[in-house]
């Protein structure tokens, strides 16, 4: 089969490595893919990934069997629904089964009628309404970006002064239309573990859960991040967790959306906290996690596209650990243009994954803000993370940042 995958960061460069691993798929084109995906298949550049009727139209003329979505934008966008239009089968949620992520305030009215654990919440689109309810409320404060913000738009603080500016921010057009309504959420307590599914039209199946690290610094200090690292397995779990948020959590709310008028179909991601009364949903996503997705696929034995049908997936005993090298300036303000160097040092039992990186003749340059995944492997964690941080030391480029505490003695983030 001929395979369009749409996307171009770590997430899709890890799909399209274990897509090319695949007894089924004849050929990968990506749109508009990255170096690492150019070596994997063509890669269509010139069409932007929200752009829905084009890619569509393209998927048609190259006579692609199915189209795979790896970030959320073109979900948002309906491009599921303009490419199902065409005949051509889609792997990912509709634009209006898509919300689950789109819309924080829509995921919880869900969550909330399909009986899921999670946190209190309330919307505002109203600046003072919003600092009323802050001045009854005691910190931790948790201000969320209603729409999609690039995992940008989420504030946890004590302070109660950031927390206004936050939700001034927002609605004055800090992350455009997603901030036109804020959510000032509960603060859940606990550690945090992603758990992932894939739901066809005849149900769900599991993912091998991954634990990722969203702080930019060590010890879970500075801005929120799209994600700074990740591993798997995570053996601190609780017993059975993954079949009772099977149970609790996604086949309720895949239930509550068919009932709905929303059937979900395609990867779907809950954000756990484990608080002390039991998992709580965070949040969910309608693919799946980036930088966890490049730590769960390595370590995936069955055929993906197998899986994606509907099989139920088995898995190596194998570890893994990704650590996301990102640019200087990242998440606010990331440079870009420096050469990367060193890659042709990092050994086979680490894998790398593309992201923020471009071709400039023979030259490999920086050009986004989370540049690089190194994912290590090993018999444990502890293997895999040495060979992870050992590779970080070949690679290089002016300025180039990364967290030293990834997986760190297994413990948990904040």
């Amino acid at each position: 089969m001929r395979v369009l995958l749409v996307g171009s960061g770590g997430r899709e460069h890890s799909i399209g490595w274990k897509l090319a691993q695949s007894s089924r798929v004849d050929e990968l084109i990506s749109l508009p893919g990255n170096p690492g995906l150019a070596e994997l298949g063509p890669t269509v550049e010139g069409i932007d990934v929200t752009d829905v009727g084009a890619i569509a139209a393209m998927a048609r003329i190259h006579r692609v069997d199915l189209v795979i979505v790896g970030p959320e934008a073109p979900l948002a966008a309906g491009v599921a629904d303009s490419a199902s239009s065409l005949g051509i089968p889609v792997f990912g949620p509709t634009r209006s089964a898509a919300r689950l992520e789109s819309s924080k305030s829509f995921a919880k009215d869900v969550m909330n009628r399909a009986g899921i654990p999670t946190g209190a919440s309330k919307t505002f689109t109203d600046h003072q309404s919003a600092m009323d309810h802050l001045s009854r409320t005691e910190g931790p404060y948790v201000i969320k970006a209603d729409g999609l913000a690039a995992g940008k738009g989420v504030l946890v603080t004590e302070s109660r002064t950031d927390a206004e500016s936050w939700v001034g921010y927002c609605l004055e057009g800090g992350f455009g239309d997603a901030g036109a309504s804020v959510m000032i959420d509960e603060y859940l307590d606990g550690p945090e573990v992603s758990v992932f599914a894939v739901c066809t039209e005849s149900g769900a199946v599991p993912l091998e859960p991954a634990r990722d690290y969203k702080r930019l610094f060590d010890d879970d200090e500075g801005p929120n991040t799209g994600g700074m690292g990740s591993y798997s397995p995570v053996d601190d779990l609780p017993r059975d967790l993954v079949t009772n948020v099977m149970t609790d959590v996604i086949d309720p709310v895949i239930e509550q959306m068919r009932v709905d008028g929303n059937p979900f179909t395609g990867f779907l991601y809950a954000g756990l906290v484990l608080t002390d009364t039991g998992p709580k949903v965070l949040e969910f996503n309608v693919r799946l996690g980036d930088p966890e997705c490049q730590a769960i696929l390595p370590r995936m034995t069955s055929d993906l596209v197998d899986v994606l049908e509907g099989a139920s997936p088995e898995w190596s005993a194998m570890a893994t650990v990704n650590v996301v090298l990102a640019s200087v300036g990242y998440p606010t303000a990331p440079e870009k243009g420096a050469v990367i160097k060193g890659l042709d040092r990092v050994p086979d039992d680490v894998i790398v994954f593309h992201a923020g990186t471009k071709r400039d003749g023979r030259k490999l340059l920086v050009s986004g803000g989370r540049v690089l995944n190194l994912v290590g492997t090993g018999a444990t964690v502890g293997e895999a993370r040495a060979k992870a941080y050992a590779a970080a030391e070949t690679v290089a480029w002016p300025g180039a940042q990364y967290r030293t505490d990834i997986a760190d003695g297994y413990r948990l983030p904040l």
